[in-house]
C-alpha cells in the first residue's frame, strides 16, 4: 500500500508488530513505513509528517552520493573486487568467457559479438562465485562466535539492501554487490543478519549485540553506505 505525505510517496507495510518503523532506503531514497496492522492510515500519515525534515535530509544524502556510470563492459572501465579497483581490459576469443585479475587489470575474455548485457551477466556470475567462496568461510566463523545459525543462505542482486533475512525460516539473503566491497563489509552484513535471527528490530538490544561481537560495526556500516552505488536508471 502507498500513501502520499507532503508530496512524498510512502510505502506502508502492515505487520504484526507493536511500533512504527520508518526507513529511507538506498539507492534512491524510497520511503517505507512498517506499521502495526491495527493502526489507521491517518495515524501513519501523521507520524510521517513529524519526520519530513529527517526524510528529506536522508534523501538528499542519496542524491549527492556518487554512482558508478552505466557499464558497457569495454576496455578502460573499472571493476571493483573486494574493495580494490581494477581496470577492465577486454579481449576476444571463441573458446569461452573468462575473467582474470592480473596486477591492476581485470582481463575479460568474451566473444567479439557479445552484447553489454551478456557481458554483465557473465561478470555477475563471476562475482557470485567469489562471494560464495568467502561466505562459506565467514558465515561459519560468525555462527561459531554468536552461537546463531541460519538454515541456508543465497545471494541475489539487490538495490535497496545489503542483506536481509527471514526470521521464520532462518534463511539469509546477501547482496551480490558485496563482492565489490572490502571483505569487512561482507563480515558486517553476515553478522547483522545473524543477529536479526535473535533480535528482529534495530533497537537497543540489537545495538548491544552488535557492540558485543563487532565493536567497529558502525564505522564499517558507514563505509558501506557511503561507497559508490551501481548505475541507477533515472526515474521518469
Amino acid at each position: 500500500m502507498q500513501i502520499l505525505v507532503a508530496n512524498i510517496p510512502v510505502e506502508v507495510v502492515k505487520k504484526n508488530i507493536k511500533n512504527l518503523h520508518l526507513s529511507v532506503l538506498p539507492p534512491d531514497g524510497k520511503v517505507r513505513v512498517s506499521a502495526p496492522e491495527t493502526l489507521s492510515d491517518d495515524a501513519i500519515a501523521m507520524f510521517v509528517r513529524t519526520k519530513i525534515g529527517w526524510i528529506r535530509k536522508q534523501q538528499e544524502k542519496f542524491e549527492l552520493q556518487p554512482r558508478q556510470s552505466e557499464r558497457q563492459y569495454v576496455s578502460g572501465e573499472t571493476l571493483y573486487v573486494w574493495g580494490r579497483q581494477y581496470f577492465l581490459r577486454v579481449e576476444y576469443s571463441y573458446k569461452g568467457n573468462s575473467l582474470v585479475l592480473s596486477g591492476d587489470n581485470a582481463i575479460l575474455t568474451v566473444r567479439k559479438e557479445s552484447t553489454a548485457k551478456q557481458r554483465e551477466s557473465f561478470v555477475n556470475e563471476w562475482y557470485r562465485t567469489l562471494l560464495k567462496a568467502e561466505v562459506e568461510k565467514y558465515l561459519p566463523k560468525w555462527e561459531r562466535i554468536t552461537g546463531l545459525q541460519c538454515s541456508s543462505w543465497q545471494s541475489k542482486y539487490m538495490t535497496t539492501k545489503w542483506g536481509t533475512c527471514n526470521t521464520t525460516t532462518g534463511k539469509i539473503w546477501l547482496n551480490l554487490q558485496l563482492a565489490k566491497k572490502p571483505i569487512e563489509c561482507l563480515e558486517y552484513v553476515i553478522l547483522h543478519e545473524l543477529v536479526h535471527l535473535r533480535v528482529r528490530n534495530h533497537g537497543p538490544e540489537f545495538v548491544a549485540e552488535m557492540n558485543r561481537y563487532m565493536q567497529n560495526w558502525r564505522e564499517i556500516r558507514n563505509q558501506l553506505n557511503e561507497s559508490k552505488l551501481d548505475y541507477l536508471e533515472p526515474m521518469e
